[in-house]
C-alpha cells in the first residue's frame, strides 16, 4: 500500500467518526500505532463558507501525520472548492466520503446519498482529482439498499475517475451499523480493483483486523467504532499481525491515565465543560473489562469539570482497593 506517508504492510487505519476522531483522539491513535488516521468528515458547503466548526476540524498536528482529511458535500463545486482548502491544510490525501448514512448528509444528497448517483459521484471524484495535487481516495459503503447494492459498479467509476484507494465499509447505507458487515463484498472489490482497497466493518479485537485481512486479501484495515476509548487496539493489533501473540489488555491505572490525558488534551481543544460532556461517548471503550463498570460509568454521565470527572475515578480507585478486585478483572454479566 503506497501512498505518501505510508509504505507498510497491512496498515491500521483510524476511520473517520463524526464528532469522535478529533486532534486528540487522532494523535493518542497515531500514539498508540495507527499507520494513519483520518479527520471527522468535513461540510464542503462548512469549510467554503469558513464555518467555525468545519474550519476547526481542519486543524491538523504535527505528530498526527500521516492524515487524510475526508470531506462531504452533494455540489460538485462546492466539494472541488472544498478539497483545495483541504489540500492546503498539508495532510497527505484528500478523502471523499460516499458513505455516511445519516439523514441529515445522505438524505441531503450527500455521502452515501450520491450512491444512488453513480454518474454524479464518478464526475465529483473526478473533478477533484483534477483540482488537487494531493491523491485522492474515497470510502463508500456497498450500496443504498439491496435493490442498489453497486459497490462494485462504484469501485470502478473510482479508479476510472483517478482515485487512489478505496475504502469499503461492508454494509448497505440502509442497515446503518446494526446488522453484522458482511466481508465477502471487500473480498470483491479487491479482487477487480487494481488500487489498493481497505476494509472496514466490524473491526474490534486484533484477531478481528487479522482476519479481515485473511478473509478479504484487502490491502489496509480501517478501525472505527472499536477504537473509541480503546487507542491500544492499534499497538494491540499490530503486534498480533506480526508475532501472531496477544498483549495484554492496559491495566487500571493506564486506562485512567490514558482517559485524562484525552480529556485534558479535548479541553485545551474545545473548553472544559463541552469535552467532558463529549467524553461520556467513549467512557464505555475506557472502561470495557473493570469490574462495576456500569456504577462507575453511570456516576460519569453527570460531571460537567475536570475536578468532577478526578473526584469520580478516585472515588472508584478507592472502592476498587477496598474490595481488593483486580485491576483488569471483568464484571460477569458487564455489557461491552
Amino acid at each position: 500500500m503506497k501512498l505518501p506517508g505510508v509504505d507498510i504492510e497491512k496498515p491500521l487505519l483510524l476511520a473517520p467518526l463524526d464528532d469522535i476522531s478529533d486532534q486528540p483522539m487522532r494523535r493518542l491513535a497515531r500514539r498508540f500505532g495507527a499507520d494513519v488516521v483520518v479527520t471527522e468528515f468535513i461540510s464542503a458547503e462548512g469549510l467554503i463558507r469558513d464555518a467555525a466548526k468545519s474550519l476547526r476540524k481542519l486543524e491538523l498536528a504535527p505528530d498526527e501525520h500521516p492524515v487524510a482529511v475526508q470531506i462531504f458535500g452533494s455540489r460538485v463545486d462546492s466539494i472541488v472548492r472544498a478539497a483545495e482548502i483541504a489540500a492546503a491544510a498539508g495532510p497527505e490525501w484528500v478523502d471523499l466520503n460516499f458513505g455516511c448514512p445519516a439523514r441529515k448528509v445522505a438524505g441531503k444528497g450527500g455521502g452515501a446519498g450520491l450512491l444512488l448517483e453513480p454518474d454524479k459521484l464518478e464526475a465529483m471524484a473526478r473533478a477533484v482529482v483534477a483540482a488537487v495535487d494531493l491523491p485522492v481516495t474515497a470510502k463508500v459503503r456497498l450500496g443504498w439498499d439491496e435493490q442498489h447494492l453497486n459497490v462494485l459498479e462504484i469501485a470502478d467509476r473510482l479508479e476510472q475517475a483517478g482515485v487512489r484507494l478505496i475504502t469499503v465499509h461492508a454494509r448497505l447505507r440502509s442497515q446503518g451499523y446494526g446488522i453484522r458487515s458482511d466481508w465477502s463484498w471487500i473480498a470483491r472489490v479487491k479482487e477487480r480493483a487494481s488500487v489498493p482497497i481497505v476494509g472496514n466493518g466490524d473491526v474490534r479485537s486484533p484477531e478481528d483486523a487479522a482476519r479481515m485481512f485473511e478473509e478479504t486479501g484487502c490491502d489496509g484495515v480501517m478501525i472505527g467504532r472499536g477504537a473509541m476509548g480503546n487507542p491500544w487496539l492499534f499497538r494491540r493489533a499490530r503486534h498480533y499481525l506480526e508475532h501472531g501473540v496477544l498483549l495484554p489488555e492496559p491495566d487500571l491505572p493506564e486506562r485512567f491515565r490514558v482517559l485524562r490525558e484525552h480529556l485534558q488534551a479535548s479541553i485545551e481543544s474545545k473548553g472544559e465543560r463541552r469535552a467532558v460532556i463529549e467524553m461520556r461517548k467513549l467512557y464505555s471503550g475506557y472502561l470495557k473489562g473493570l469490574p462495576n463498570i456500569s456504577r462507575l460509568r453511570a456516576a460519569l454521565m453527570s460531571p460537567e469539570s475536570l475536578a468532577e470527572v478526578d473526584d469520580t475515578l478516585e472515588a472508584y480507585v478507592r472502592q476498587s482497593e477496598k474490595r481488593g478486585a483486580p485491576p483488569s478483572s471483568t464484571e460477569e454479566g458487564t455489557p461491552s
